[in-house]
């Protein structure tokens, strides 16, 4: 589809949360509540909210493996959506970082060399939205841009 006219916001929000794993929940209820707005489709719904927990999952567990201070591991959830049925997630963090993001996205794939983690987070976030972006450097961070249209088909 090629766009003639800029799309317009509709609505945003933004918040920090402690990097702990009793917040990944929390991060589901508020894009839950935010998304609610859009009238999606339960499909929909569970879509972005299994999408914003493996992206948040991924924060709490890889990016902050080697950071003593609990002050500073902190996660980034931006949410916006536009006129056009655009919602539009970042999920960021200011931890280690990602050396090879196109090894990192590969199926099966776990940076933390356990076991017990599938290394399936981003394989799923591509699978639920329409489109991921990773942008992450080492010793910086990693933000992850999900794009989803709700209700309206590209």
């Amino acid at each position: 589809m090629i766009k003639t006219e800029k799309r317009k916001k509709i609505n945003g929000f933004s918040c920090t949360m402690p990097a702990k794993s009793v917040n990944e929940g929390l991060a589901r209820g508020i894009i839950s509540a935010f998304v609610a707005q859009l009238d999606p489709t339960i499909e929909e719904l569970c879509d972005i909210k299994t999408a914003v927990s493996e992206a948040v999952t991924n924060c709490i567990v890889h990016a902050y493996e080697s950071e003593p201070d609990e002050r500073r591991k902190r996660i980034g959830i931006k949410g916006e959506y536009y006129d056009d049925g655009l919602l539009c997630v970042t999920v960021k963090d200011s931890g280690c970082g990602i050396e090879d993001i196109e090894t990192a996205m590969q199926p099966m794939y776990s940076g933390s060399g356990s076991e017990e983690r599938s290394g399936m987070g981003f394989s799923i976030m591509q699978c639920f939205t329409d489109k991921i972006t990773v942008k992450s450097k080492v010793g910086k961070g990693t933000t992850v841009v999900m794009k989803k249209y709700i209700g309206k088909n590209e």
